[in-house]
């Protein structure tokens, strides 16, 4: 099978580019910059991420490209394109300031491989602190903005272009046609990696690995669980177990509501009340990553529970996707850690059962693609992602029952009015925030001091990057005179207007 190799030098974006790569149906594999897999008749190119740190960094990767470089088709994307020019001669200083935001590229040389189709003026997506100051004699500049003119080059007598900005982000308006000029016009590819492939590949690996042994999973309701629970019943079957758990935290009658749309797909699925151990682990605890912590701690023991009452459980199944990855360790490189979650990094060591995570590698929407491939009911399919930890993260400070309840019922009116108003589906994803601040109301003669909830609704197609939903005034108005007249407890309504980034779509 044909891939791409994308080597990870600790760029947030770097999967990113493998999504939009796997969008023009291209299969493609993440490396350490540091390791290099050996290359066979199978990968048809080369791409280098960014990277959080500067090429003039003493602790920059330094990777050697010679395996590759002149011989394969080669595109180095921000960091990459600075650590080929720095290191083959050329010379990267500081920028006056930082670049960072969209910029208006103009293309020089139109008839170049990788700007055809690029109309004259395109936005695109900065992010560095350096700038290109100097290029080898051999190297040419194609594309420019009007503050960073070695915007994107070519290297002479050889397959090798390079960039300074950010094409895999939507931000870059013409990103996704300049890597297909990369991966399918360059590099050859026949974009043959679909969905139904993906589903052939995964069902026979898991089969592969998994064998006769009995595997547990556990059930959220949501779209990666649901993917994840109907390719392993298609690989194994009746040895699939899935626990659904009742954290507490879920939505308003998520509990009843989720055991009863897995009745009639085949799935062996357990509901586990388990609301009294959460809150109690819970009780007293504000910090987020503690909260997060605990959540983990406490579903991972919930389902070794049990898993001890099945005989020779040997695996855990979670529905871990990319997002989740990349937001909460290093995988494949030096990427930073923005937060944890429950499903990431790992099982106590009391635990004896191996993970498989059979989405790993797929964003959400790759999830749902693969979804519809499988058959799912789209109404599951079309679900919003919820965290996993559920509604703690979205009560700042500590988490009482009292608190989870005025949440449960100010997002099920949040939800039903967006459902009921058909704005359902123009949302990626849509919650409710309870504030640690109390504000003064006034409800008929009475002064009332309560609680301020925060609104979100936010688009997007893969969590990496969101922007927030301009909903309608009056929907809003109406929204808020609803929440504050039927919630008691709440007294005021505000609406989150921040994208990602800076901010995160959920707040811890």
């Amino acid at each position: 099978m044909e891939k791409i190799i994308i080597l990870d030098f600790g760029s947030q974006y770097t999967q990113l580019i493998a999504r939009r790569v796997r969008e023009l149906n291209v299969y493609c594999e993440i490396h350490p910059c540091t390791k290099c897999p050996e290359l066979d008749d199978s990968v048809r190119g080369v791409i280098l991420s960014g990277s959080p740190f500067s090429v003039r960094d003493e602790r920059a990767p330094k990777p050697d490209l010679s395996a590759f470089k002149g011989k394969l088709p080669l595109l180095g994307v921000c960091y990459g394109a600075q650590y080929l020019a720095q290191a083959f001669g050329g010379e990267v200083q500081p920028s006056a300031s930082r670049e960072y935001g969209r910029a208006m590229l103009t293309v020089g040389d139109a008839g170049d491989r990788l700007m055809q189709g690029l109309p004259a003026t395109t936005q695109v997506w900065m992010s560095h602190g350096d700038t290109i100051t100097r290029i080898p004699d051999n190297y040419r500049v194609v594309a420019s903005t009007a503050d960073v003119r070695v915007a994107a080059y070519r290297i002479e007598g050889e397959p090798t272009w390079a960039i300074q900005f950010h094409p895999e982000v939507y931000h870059s308006t013409d990103g996704t046609q300049l890597l297909k000029n990369f991966v399918v016009g360059i590099c050859g590819c026949a974009q043959s990696w679909t969905p139904d492939s993906f589903v052939e590949s995964t069902v026979q690996s898991l089969r592969e690995k998994l064998g006769d042994d009995k595997v547990v999973l556990g059930l959220s309701g949501g779209v990666d669980s649901t993917v994840a629970a109907v390719l392993l019943h298609r690989a194994i079957g009746k040895n699939l177990y899935c626990i659904f758990v009742d954290s507490g935290l879920l939505r308003k009658n998520e509990f009843d509501d989720v055991l009863e749309s897995y009745k009639g797909m085949g799935l062996n699925v357990k509901g586990v009340k388990a609301h009294e151990r959460f809150f109690g682990d819970l009780a007293g605890v504000s910090d987020p990553e503690r909260k997060r912590k605990i959540i983990g701690r406490d579903f991972v023991e919930v389902f070794n529970d049990e898993a001890q009452r099945i005989r020779d459980v040997k695996w855990l199944a979670q529905g871990t996707i990319y997002p989740d990855v990349i937001e909460s360790m290093s995988v494949n490189g030096p990427s930073a850690t923005i937060k944890s979650h429950h499903n990431v990094g790992g099982l106590p060591e009391k635990m004896h059962l191996s993970i498989v995570e059979p989405l790993r590698l797929l964003f959400k929407d790759e999830v749902r693609r693969v979804g519809r491939a499988l058959g799912i009911d789209p109404q599951l399919i079309g679900r919003h992602p919820f965290p996993g930890p559920g509604l703690a993260i979205r009560i700042l400070g500590a988490v009482t029952p009292e608190k989870v309840e005025i949440l449960q019922n100010v997002d099920k009116i949040y939800i039903d009015a967006l459902r009921r108003e058909g704005l359902y589906d123009q949302v990626w994803q849509a919650g409710a925030i309870l504030l640690p601040v109390q504000s003064v109301g006034v409800m008929g003669d009475e002064r009332t001091y309560e609680s301020c909830v925060a609104l979100r609704a936010v688009t997007s197609t893969d969590g990496m990057t969101a922007d927030w939903v301009h909903l309608p005034y009056k929907f809003l108005a109406d929204l808020s005179n609803e929440i504050i007249n039927k919630v008691r407890g709440v007294n005021r309504v505000v609406y989150d207007i921040s994208s990602k980034p800076p901010a995160t779509i959920e707040w811890e």
